[in-house]
């Protein structure tokens, strides 16, 4: 009975997995994908803002 408990509950999170990547990259994503990319580009500089407070 544990063992087919395990099974399913393996296959239920094997399946979870897989939705979440196929929704993950998905067509639909890609620009919010491709703006998420860019966000670490959007932030201020800090040595710039160093300079202006010191």
């Amino acid at each position: 009975m544990t063992a087919l408990v395990s099974g399913l509950a393996t296959i239920l999170a094997m399946v979870t997995f897989i939705g979440i990547c196929w929704w993950a990259f998905s067509r639909g994503r890609s620009a919010a994908n491709r703006e998420a990319a860019m966000l670490p580009f959007a932030l201020p500089d800090e040595q710039a803002t160093e300079k202006k407070e010191g």
